[in-house]
């Protein structure tokens, strides 16, 4: 059996990760949208974010909109299969298969 993935398993992580599985692959959120969909702090969801992006399992673009400054969130395809995995992982153990 396999362990939980730690990177996954915080709560506010497993949150955004789980929100944005619900994408389509290569669909983006702006941040503010992720923020206020997750009801989480800017200063929160940017730590978790950047702890998702050091694994490799989260991008973030930075582009200029006009004049104002956005930032667009995308899972990754490592990020999708460690979801997966992880999701399948719970539920091995919740079965009692593991």
């Amino acid at each position: 059996m396999t362990d939980l993935d730690p990177v996954i398993h915080a709560q506010a992580r497993l949150r955004v990760t789980a929100f944005l599985a619900a994408l389509a692959p290569g669909e983006t959120l702006t941040f503010p949208r992720l923020q206020k969909e997750l009801g989480m702090t800017a200063g929160n969801l940017s730590t978790h974010l950047r702890k998702l992006e050091d694994a490799g399992y989260v991008h973030q673009t930075k582009t200029i909109d006009g004049r104002t400054p956005a930032t667009h969130v995308s899972l990754t395809d490592a990020g999708r299969t460690a979801f997966e995995t992880y999701t399948r992982t719970l539920r091995q153990l919740l079965q009692g298969d593991a």
